[in-house]
């Protein structure tokens, strides 16, 4: 992104924060009318995605170059169209009005730019997925075999790429410009009040002293701050600037430190209450409140952080490994004197349970974070700080919006040419109608788009072109977009293009490849809990309440086993055959099976005794 200067630094400033006003407005007052919100909201976007964005690496960073401001123009111009034509447009008649040569002229421009932008903010990958999709209403009916598509003409395409709610201003942009959007700010609000410093404060205080004190607070903090961020990657650089010199301080190998705050990091999206915009977008395809989702993911998100948690303190103990000391540390009377910090996030989530919409209870965060922010002089938000809120938490939407707008595309031509009821086909032909393997199939394709993808993107293109096959086998909608979202996220940390991993490699000072698969391997829960929430609806507290309960029982007796079978050790190492049993047993109790989850259950009780007496 480049750094502007001057006059120029001042004005994208006061847009950005204008363009944070204005969505703060429509969420306190009503939306539009949505292909109108979307359409303003990406008009807000597209153009200042030229200006602050290079064309390259090498490109100038400190000013705008003829040609990008060029850019930002044209970008404007379908926007602008849509605004003064709307009425038009609304009542024209899908397939029976003709496209005129000026909606066929913007329309293209618009793809065009929002190709190239992508490529500018999300980078080649999403670009290429994109501009292959697009081209494939056009061509697909010269492809072969089960490739072959139907033909449509050039305005036919355009038409719904760019007049209609199905194509780049489908429901996936929708999500960016309402809920996505506030929930930004409301994080920029938790950062200048200072929630966002409490939380690892709190981690510090009631984790770091313990053995391996370290590891600990970057499980935590990162739990706390990714669900706010909703970017494993920004939640890297945000904590681990910090955990990372630490763990490596106290005795963790720069690969584990890494690996450590990589794993945390990318949990943090799959950690209630906001799990960045992949979970609004998919309250949206399934039609379901949100507060639907945050109560699915919690024993999922639980069960990860317990794992993870288990093998960090583990890993101390059989190496030695103390915590930091007290004086080091904040005071924990101090950080319970300032636990009035997390009300905007209690308050949250209470109203979203209570079925408030999110937009709504997202307003109410931010006016609460503002309030708490007037107990701390450090802290206290004056105009300057709110407005800077504003604009900080606004800065975060570029990757996002882009992104949901070219997934819009891809979206569009599954819709537009039957493409999903191919790739169902697909699955069905390669699965064999066997629903575990085409389980395995959705897994891998995924993490490959994930690779390459925000968690966003690659959960909307995965899940568009996948849930239906998975809803054709018998698994639940709710655990189908679950299982798709989750191995979006966990792709950050799968090399060989694993993006936390290597975020965080570069802060620790480790080999990239190696530090994604130590990742991987302290979030083998990860890989294996999608697969069991398709099979047992009670790990998404979706069963009834003391299925639901044996369920989390289960999952929390699978974290600590696989937890101990991983790293060989609980208050001893273990021998092969102890390290097999824990892990084998683990994943029995995650087994959809009550007397099999029962006997499991009881054998790690009992291991865990025999080993405990043994020491």
């Amino acid at each position: 992104m480049r750094k502007l200067k001057g006059p120029l630094r001042t004005v994208i400033y006061l847009y950005v924060v204008a363009m944070g006003l204005f969505h703060l407005y429509t969420a306190t007052f009503g939306s539009l009318e949505a292909y109108l919100q979307r359409n303003v909201h990406l008009l807000w976007i597209l153009p200042l995605t030229f200006i602050l964005y290079p064309a390259s690496k090498a490109g100038p960073k400190d000013e705008v170059p003829p040609f990008d401001w060029a850019l930002a123009v044209l970008a404007a111009c379908p926007g602008l169209y849509v605004i003064f034509n709307y009425e038009s447009i609304i009542y024209r008649v899908i397939q029976v009005d003709p496209v005129t040569t000026v909606q066929l002229l913007l329309g293209t421009l618009l793809t065009l730019l929002l190709l190239e932008g992508t490529r500018r903010v999300v980078g080649w990958p999403l670009a290429v997925i994109g501009g292959l999709f697009a081209a494939y209403m056009y061509f697909g009916h010269f492809l072969p075999g089960i490739a072959k598509g139907f033909p449509f003409s050039f305005h036919r395409v355009i038409e719904h790429l760019y007049l209609t709610d199905e194509g780049i201003f489908s429901s996936s942009l929708g999500v960016s410009a309402t809920y996505v959007m506030i929930f930004l700010i409301f994080g920029g609000f938790l950062e200048k009040s200072g929630i966002g410093p409490y939380f690892m404060d709190l981690a510090q205080a009631f984790a770091g002293h313990s053995p391996g004190g370290p590891a600990k607070i970057a499980v935590v903090s990162s739990a706390m701050f990714g669900s706010i961020s909703g970017s494993a990657v920004a939640n890297i650089y945000a904590t681990g600037t910090f955990t990372i010199p630490l763990m490596k301080r106290i005795g963790y190998s720069p690969t584990f430190a890494g690996a450590v705050e990589a794993v945390a990091s990318s949990g943090g999206q799959v950690m209630p209450p906001i799990m960045g915009a992949g979970a609004f977008i998919m309250a949206s395809f399934l039609g379901t409140p949100y507060k639907n989702i945050i109560i699915a993911a919690f024993v999922p998100a639980l069960l990860y952080f317990v794992a993870v948690f288990v093998m960090v303190h583990m890993r101390a103990l059989k190496r030695g490994l103390t915590g930091l000391s007290r004086e080091e540390l904040p005071s924990r009377i101090s950080v319970l004197k300032r636990v009035y910090l997390v009300v905007p996030l209690v308050g949250l989530v209470i109203m979203l349970l209570y079925g408030y919409s999110p937009m709504r209870a997202a307003m109410a965060g931010i006016a609460m974070a503002w309030i708490v922010s007037l107990f701390d002089p450090r802290y206290r938000m004056g105009p300057k700080a709110v407005l800077d809120a504003i604009h900080d938490g606004s800065m975060n939407i570029f990757v996002v919006a882009i992104a949901c707008a070219t997934a819009g595309i891809v979206v569009g031509s599954v819709t537009l040419t039957g493409l999903g009821f191919k790739v169902v086909s697909l699955i069905f032909s390669l699965a064999r109608n066997i629903p575990f393997l085409a389980l395995l199939l959705v897994m891998l394709l995924s993490i490959l788009l994930g690779m390459g993808l925000p968690t966003t993107a690659a959960y909307i293109v995965a899940s568009a072109l996948t849930v239906p096959a998975l809803a054709k086998l018998g698994f639940p909608a709710l655990a189908s977009h679950m299982f798709v979202f989750y191995f979006a996220i966990i792709s950050a940390i799968t090399p060989p293009v694993a993006l936390a991993a290597y975020a965080a490699s570069s802060l620790a000072g480790s080999n990239p490849d190696e530090t994604g698969f130590q990742a991987m391997r302290l979030g083998l829960l990860a890989f294996i809990v999608p697969y069991a929430f398709c099979y047992d609806g009670g790990l998404l507290l979706q069963k009834g309440f003391l299925w639901d309960i044996f369920a989390l029982l289960g999952g929390l007796g699978a974290a600590v086993a696989i937890g101990w079978g991983i790293e060989g050790f609980l208050r001893r190492s273990l021998s092969f055959w102890s390290r097999v049993l824990f892990l084998v047993m683990g994943i029995l109790c995650l087994w959809p099976s009550t007397p099999i989850r029962f006997l499991a259950l009881a054998v790690v009780f009992g291991a865990y005794i025999f080993h405990r007496r043994a020491s």
